[in-house]
This record gives structure tokens, sequence and C-alpha cells, in this order.
């Protein structure tokens, strides 16, 4: 076996140091006949309410931090899920645009001045923004360069801790970019390889541990805790060696067999290690057939949405699925959801 060299004990105790809260995964599968398909857990200490909502084209947008506040109207459609009907933390487009927000203990975002000139964007609505205006990575890419506005974060309600996030985006094409805010800096790393994402280390330093890893065959030693690094290791590997299939059943359920090997069982938590949470949901995106699988740990069956079989013209309607008391829905679950007035995302106090 080869010597651990003094880069990868530098990042192994980095990312055993980090404190936020949340931890997830990131995975996404490339198959055969433009199988695309991009899964996520969500894990989180705390109870983290969740619904699934549609919400059309044409819907106007505001950044939610004053009057410098960016504004656009909605392109497309999508369906996402959110963290207590004030954000969105994960979803997918009309397009096959699927976005991701994962926890980042190192992220550091720009000040903004509410008397300046340069407008601003609610963590928030991170997610939702590329959601609704673009329909491939690159076009989001090419326009996050240009840096019209900042991401302003605050407080989760309720708590002390300050939202740290970065957002991973992919397409219908197998396109990946992950989003981070380093130093008050935006880095963009984009490339169709960037299949995985966790938590801490930093992207840079994840793909250096992998790099390490992947010099040593996965059938005789993987790492097994339930950290960042080691999920990011475990994740890769097998989101590569699982087959590769146009048949959506079989690739649905050999995605959902990784996001699971990468979950934190219920109930556990290390109190030295509060990065270390349960796993609250999953979801998987079929980015091809446009259908959003979703499952939490309080109910028995996965469910499924439909993207295509919804009015998400500007004349459709924004429709709920509650998940608040832990319903249980089974196979497709179009026509469980509710019209229903728009969540309020969260802006600054």
């Amino acid at each position: 076996m080869k010597k651990f060299p003094l880069i990868f004990f530098s990042i192994i105790l980095s990312a055993g140091l980090w404190n936020p809260s949340e931890a997830c995964t990131r995975v996404v599968y490339k198959g055969p006949e433009n199988t695309i398909l991009t899964a996520r857990s969500m894990d989180w200490r705390d109870e983290i309410p969740a619904n699934l909502w549609i919400l059309p084209k044409g819907i106007d947008r505001t950044g939610e931090v004053g009057s410098l506040s960016e504004k656009w109207t909605s392109k497309y459609g999508s369906v996402v899920s959110t963290s207590w009907d004030i954000a969105s933390s994960d979803g997918m487009n009309e397009k096959g645009l699927v976005a991701n927000l994962l926890w980042l203990g190192e992220s550091q975002y720009p000040k903004f001045d509410p008397k300046g000139r340069k407008k601003g964007v609610a963590i928030s609505l991170w997610a939702q923004y590329f959601l609704d205006n673009f329909a491939t990575v690159k076009e989001a890419v090419e326009q996050a360069k240009k840096e019209k506005f900042v991401i302003v974060s605050d407080y989760i309600p309720g708590t002390e801790r300050f939202t740290t996030v970065h957002l991973s985006l992919s397409d219908a094409s197998g396109d990946n970019a992950v989003f981070e805010y380093i130093g008050g800096k935006l880095i963009i790393h984009h490339s169709p390889e960037y299949t995985v994402m966790t938590n801490s280390p930093v992207f840079d330093e994840q793909l250096a541990l992998n790099n390490y890893w992947k010099g040593i065959p996965g059938t005789i030693m993987l790492p097994g805790t339930n950290r960042a690094a080691d999920r990011f290791v475990r994740a890769s590997y097998y989101i590569d060696a699982i087959p590769k299939t146009a048949d959506t059943r079989t690739a649905v359920a050999s995605v959902f067999s990784v996001i699971r090997n990468c979950s934190v069982p219920y109930g556990i938590t290390t109190e030295n290690e509060p990065n270390i949470s349960s796993t609250r949901w999953r979801s998987v995106s079929d980015q091809k057939n446009l259908v959003y699988y979703f499952e939490t740990v309080f109910t028995p069956n996965t469910f499924w949405v439909n993207l295509k079989e919804f009015d998400l013209s500007a004349k459709g309607k924004v429709m709920k699925l509650d998940l608040s008391n832990f319903q249980t829905y089974n196979g497709k679950a179009n026509s469980n959801f509710k019209e229903s007035a728009p969540f309020k995302f969260l802006g600054l106090n």
C-alpha cells in the first residue's frame, strides 16, 4: 500500500475539525442514452421540515435584501424541496437543471452594503435563482462569472448558526459545477467530471483527497466513517462502480443504493463532531425523464413527481405536497399536490 503523504494527513485533519450542523452528500450518475441522475441526502442534527413545491414560470422574484435586491421573473418552472418553507434547498427545473445546497463550514460571503451599489440575493434564494433562470450549467456559470450580485447570508431563524453552504448544479447533458464563496470570493469549479460533492474540506481539497484514494482499489479498502471526506470517497467509488444502464428502474435503484450508502443512520449524533448528523431525507432527480424521486426516513415508501404532467406555464398554479406530518405517499404523487399560496423566502431581518 502506498505511503500516506503529508498532504493527505493535512486534509484529513482539516476535514475532522470543521464544525457545522449539516452534512450531506450529492452524486451524479451518467448512463447510456442520455441517462443522467442526480442524488443527494439531507443530513441535519435537528428536524428540518421539508415540503415539495411545484413553482411555474412567470413568477416575479426579489433577492429579499431590501432596496438593492436583484430582481427577476422565472423563465422555467421547477419542483423544489424546501427547508422550513423559507428556502429552496434542492430541486430540478423543466429543462433538467438540478440545484443542490450543501453545508460548507469554510464559506465566507462578501460583505453586503445595503447602502452601496452592489445588488444582493438572500442565500435562501441561491438555488432558486439558478432553477428559475437557466437551462444548462454552462449558461449558469457564464452568468455567475459576471457577479452581478452577491449572496447575502444570515443566521438560521431561532438559532445561533450562521448559514454557510455551497451550491452544486448539474444538467441533462451531465455537465456539473460547484459554487463556493471562500474568503469572500466566488470560486467556480466547472467540469462534467465533478460528479460528487459533500461538505468540508473545500472542493479543491476534496478532489485531492479523492485522487489519493483512487490509487487504492475500492474492493480492498474504502474509508468507512460518516465524515464528509470519507463519504466523498465512497460516493466517488460507488457511483463509478455501479452498472451503467438506460433502464430507468435499474438506474434509479442503483443511485438510491449509493446515496443510502453515504447516509447517516437515524439517531446518530456525535457531541464533539456535530458535522456527523442523521440523514433526514434523500432525493434522486431523473434529468432525462424529468421525474423527481423523494424519500424520508420516517416514511416506508419512495415516491416520485413527474414534472412533465404539471402546468408549468405562466398560467400554472403553485402547488404543494405537504410532508410536515410525515405523510406516507406511494408511487407517483402528482395527484396529492394541492394548490397553495407561494412560500416566502427568508430575507434579511
